[in-house]
């Protein structure tokens, strides 16, 4: 298996000086390979691709050896890969008819990471050339940078990658060859209905509960925001209440992942086979505000909603429960969530009038009573079984 692990980096204050000069080197060289798509295909017609650029990155270190010419040969390569690849997928959006998205440049707050495509290749993970108990990354042009390990890493390093986030810099691992860690088998199936009351509700009637991250630091992002508001662009001042912003968006973000880790792993270790809603997030939360001519329709509710099911992390507990259930050798299933909440889980008889409310479900036809969301993950285990004895059918 593939895994990644991320760790804290505790730069002295010279490497985080030279962290922000290597970010911002890497920042430009991509700016720069940009427009020079931009200018060679508005202007002469030609098309510039990545050999083009990666063979001249040799004449652009020479000419620079104060800047570009000090980091990493193949960090600055995965530079320009990035930039291919974004261009890779804007001519697929092109062909397949969607909204392009031309590349863009990037800003200081929008360019945060930096790839080492190979270990050993202008970066070495785990050297310890000071206290033996400590870990080391070294990392070309700015030394040897201590790494807060907070846990073991397991199989072969293929990528480095070091990001900031705020004021803080961590370091990514990207390892192959990670050995699974099997659960003794417990017997038990599941479906899991997804919610924002309940985060997660059992086919068994269990109910996980949903933090409200998000909600819980609302007052404090209010007053951060309008802090930041009344300050002067361009101001010392106004830096510093974009940090505070910053820093409380991340501390959110950090809550909802250990919250996702905690119940994915209370789902992993109960459970042999684990049948969950296939949900498309990005279009459940589209806005429905609408256009000028034809404008939307309770748009103030849509917008509560998709506040509400963004911060309940739908997203991000579905991708940590996956990597956890292949880890642990469970049996994920994901199904098509059409009709589940309004079909009865005894009889199968499906209509509107069947959820009375949010919660209640009282079918019109046997007159069956639940919980809404048990009777969801009852008709999502059914579907997820079916699925699964049709594969072995077949």
């Amino acid at each position: 298996m593939r895994r990644s692990y991320k760790f804290l980096l505790r730069p002295t204050s010279k490497q985080s000086a030279a962290l922000v000069a290597f970010l911002e080197d890497h920042r430009q060289l991509y700016n720069a390979a940009l427009e020079h798509r931009r200018t060679a295909s508005r202007k002469a017609g030609v098309t510039v691709r990545y050999g083009d650029q990666s063979g001249e990155l040799k004449h652009i270190r020479a000419d620079d050896p104060e800047g570009q010419g000090r980091w990493s040969f193949s960090s600055q390569q995965a530079t320009l890969r990035r930039l291919d690849k974004a261009f890779a997928a804007f001519f697929k959006r092109v062909r397949e008819g969607r909204t392009p998205g031309y590349p863009r440049f990037k800003a200081r707050g929008w360019f945060d990471t930096v790839e080492w495509p190979k270990d050993g290749d202008g970066c070495r993970w785990d050297c310890q050339p000071e206290h033996p108990a400590a870990t080391y990354v070294r990392l070309q042009g700015i030394g040897h940078v201590r790494v807060h390990q907070h846990r073991p890493v397991r199989g072969r390093a293929k990528t480095i990658s070091v990001k900031r986030e705020g004021d803080r810099w961590y370091l990514i691992l990207s390892c192959d060859d990670v050995p699974a860690q099997p659960q003794p088998a417990t017997g038990p199936v599941v479906g899991l209905d997804m919610g924002v009351a309940s985060l997660v509700t059992t086919s068994h009637g269990e109910h996980l509960a949903n933090p409200r991250h998000l909600e819980a630091s609302a007052d404090r992002l209010a007053a951060a925001q309008q802090g930041l508001a009344r300050k002067k662009r361009g101001s010392k001042r106004r830096r510093n209440a974009v940090a505070r912003v910053a820093a409380l968006h991340a501390k959110v973000r950090r809550q909802r992942l250990d919250s996702a880790h905690k119940a994915a792993l209370a789902v992993v270790r109960g459970y042999d086979v684990i049948v969950h809603e296939d949900l498309r997030i990005a279009n459940m939360t589209r806005s429905a505000s609408g256009t000028i001519e034809r404008p939307g329709r309770n748009v103030a509710q849509k917008s509560g909603l998709n506040r509400s099911i963004l911060d309940a992390g739908w997203g991000v507990f579905l991708r940590v429960l996956a990597h956890k259930a292949e880890s642990a050798g469970r049996e994920l299933i994901a199904v098509n969530p059409a009709n589940t909440s309004r079909t009865c889980a005894r009889c199968g008889h499906c209509a509107a009038e069947n959820r009375l409310t949010q919660a209640e479900f009282a079918c019109t036809a046997c007159g069956h009573t639940a919980h809404a969301d048990v009777n969801a993950a009852k008709n999502i285990l059914r579907a997820g079984l079916a699925l699964r004895d049709a594969a072995e059918a077949a």
